[in-house]
């Protein structure tokens, strides 16, 4: 097998957090291992969005012990998109990781992302193996990723695995708005629009250890599905509009 080179330059790593006060303390140490096994010039930050648990202070914690480790702190809750939002806009390294603190994830396999991210490759996307969720997640999830896929032209395998690695100079191109989940589908399209290089490696999911998802209830499911219509029709529809020429 023929390796890449490996990246040059400093890693940020980091984690939205939500009530995950059970799972973020290994998370955040499995994060520091990881990281320092691929570079000694690395960060973990830990992005607390406005949890009601005891996250702000296991996170403050982590902060105190390893010398790596930040905490930002959302005094209210801002979204999943408004959390990877904060993310992106505090890490300071070349390269930036990010998956969730739910413990779905194993962040020592961010090592096969960074193996990946050789030249000329702007984004490595994780996707999952097998999904370890219950059935109708499971569904939910297939039903929306081929939709997504089919509405945006995407090319990627999963739309939806919050297990990514990418240079932090795309973001001098891209922009991204949303506040709620649809904005890893506005970021997937946007890079993939934008013309970067994006490679793929399979990553292993996990049953949810602690806490309760968030996402999958009828309100949420509703919403999600109004905001990825709105999303379809500025980043699909009128964009085309623009692109079409004139008469």
């Amino acid at each position: 097998m023929t390796m890449l080179p490996q990246p040059t330059g400093g890693l940020t790593v980091f984690f939205p957090a939500y009530n995950d006060s059970g799972t973020i303390a290994s998370m955040v140490v499995g994060a520091v291992l990881a990281a320092g096994r691929l570079t000694s010039d690395f960060e973990v930050l830990v992005i607390n969005d406005g949890s009601r648990d005891a996250t702000p202070q296991v996170a403050d914690e982590l902060a105190r012990l390893y010398p790596q480790v930040r905490v930002i702190h959302h005094p209210v809750n801002r979204g999943y998109g408004g959390a990877l939002r904060s993310g992106f806009a505090n890490a300071t390294k070349a390269f930036i990781f990010y998956t969730d603190g739910d413990a779905q994830y194993d962040p020592a396999e961010m090592a096969d992302l960074w193996a990946k991210m050789g030249p000329g490759i702007d984004f490595v996307n994780g996707y999952k193996i097998s999904r370890s969720d219950p059935l109708h997640r499971k569904i939910i999830g297939r039903v929306y990723h081929h939709a997504v896929k089919l509405l945006f032209g995407l090319k990627v395998r999963d739309v939806d695995c919050d297990f990514r690695l990418m240079r932090r100079s795309i973001f001098d191109r891209v922009e991204l708005t949303k506040n709620s989940g649809v904005i890893c589908l506005e970021m997937m399209k946007k890079v993939q629009d934008a013309g970067f290089v994006i490679a793929e490696v399979p990553v292993h999911h996990f049953h949810r250890a602690y806490g309760r998802s968030q996402f999958f209830n009828v309100r949420r499911i509703v919403r999600t599905a109004i905001d990825v219509l709105k999303l379809w029709w500025t980043l699909v529809v009128a964009s085309d509009r623009r692109d079409r020429p004139q008469p």
